[in-house]
């Protein structure tokens, strides 16, 4: 079968073109295949490398999460850059499809069908059709994020009809599909919109520092007092991410470290553990204070995938007069 509108090769579950996102109509009674039309089987454990799902290699890009299917190698360093996605690239789910329209700002264009919905933060709505039904989901807990200045609640959204979200600022939309059961941990802000069958929870980090002006003092956490916790329940559940710049994943193995910029940190499994680490050069600089004279990275301990992006902020108060911190292991140089 092939797409009436560009010619590419059509899978038999495919509902639409995975080249020009054209929407596929099925006969009701096809006639038998002759055996030189049909699709290629899908060969046990021929999944894609970004999402899993099971996938014909002669395809190019993944009907599921529009992946390419032939990712770049990874670095000598281990690390992998997420493959990218064709401008108006459609993504099924459910019954309802994602397009991701725009390179720059990218918007995430929603057909929802009667009976699935999504969940969001309500500053991330674009526009939406008048009949798709929007309510609030209260947070797990949100009196203990209430002193954060964090919002209280989620909007959810459901279907029939179209909806549309932006995060309103340069960067890339990551879909990451997860298997029933599986969990990802993922930085605060970066959250586009989920599927509802996806849990939300959210735990605290306990990455923080304390630095003193005189009589006061103030707390920082380089990754956010909170992080988000998503699981999918008995079905596969997606999310939607906004990172900043170019995206990088990288598997850890046990054991395995790596230091990172911790406002670089986008997602990790629950697998892998963070603690602060501190490097101290020699003092080249005498003039430097000997607070200033330091770098603050985000250690972060396999087994598990992370994944950072290479847009980051400074870190508020790095270089002042630190106090305490929590736990956290230092190198001298």
């Amino acid at each position: 079968m092939f797409c009436v509108n560009c010619g590419t090769p059509i899978l038999d579950a495919q509902n639409f073109c995975r080249n020009c996102g054209h929407q596929v109509k099925h006969d009701a009674s096809p006639a038998a295949p002759q055996p030189a039309a049909r699709a290629p089987a899908v060969a046990a454990g021929n999944r894609c490398n970004w999402c899993g799902a099971e996938v014909d290699r002669s395809l190019s890009a993944c009907p599921r999460c529009g992946a390419a299917l032939q990712m770049p190698p990874a670095a000598q360093s281990g690390w992998t850059q997420v493959p990218a996605r064709q401008d108006m690239a459609k993504l099924q789910f459910g019954n309802s499809s994602c397009q991701i329209e725009g390179l720059y700002v990218p918007v995430a264009d929603m057909n929802l069908a009667s009976g699935d919905s999504v969940y969001f933060t309500h500053h991330v709505l674009l526009w939406k059709d008048p009949q798709v039904n929007v309510t609030t989901m209260p947070l797990k807990g949100a009196w203990k994020r209430m002193f954060a200045g964090l919002p209280l609640i989620m909007t959810q959204a459901g279907g029939p009809g179209r909806i549309a979200f932006s995060k309103d600022d340069p960067g890339e939309l990551i879909p990451v599909a997860l298997q029933p059961g599986q969990s990802i941990d993922v930085r605060e802000h970066i959250l586009l919109a989920a599927t509802s069958n996806t849990a939300y929870d959210w735990f605290q980090t306990g990455i923080w520092f304390e630095t003193k002006d005189r009589d006061d003092t103030e707390t920082h956490y380089p990754v956010g007092c909170f992080m988000d916790r998503f699981t999918a329940s008995q079905t596969p559940g997606l999310l939607l991410l906004h990172a900043g710049g170019n995206i990088f994943t990288r598997d850890l193995a046990p054991g395995q470290t790596i230091l990172v910029k911790p406002t670089a940190l986008i997602f990790k499994d629950p697998t892998v553990q963070m603690q602060l680490h501190f490097e101290h050069p020699g003092a080249v600089f005498t003039m430097w204070r000997n607070w200033g004279n330091r770098y603050l990275w985000l250690r972060l301990t396999g087994p598990g995938r992370v994944a950072i992006q290479s847009v980051f902020k400074r870190i508020e108060g790095e270089s002042r007069n630190m106090t305490r911190w929590s736990y956290a292991t230092a190198t001298r140089w």
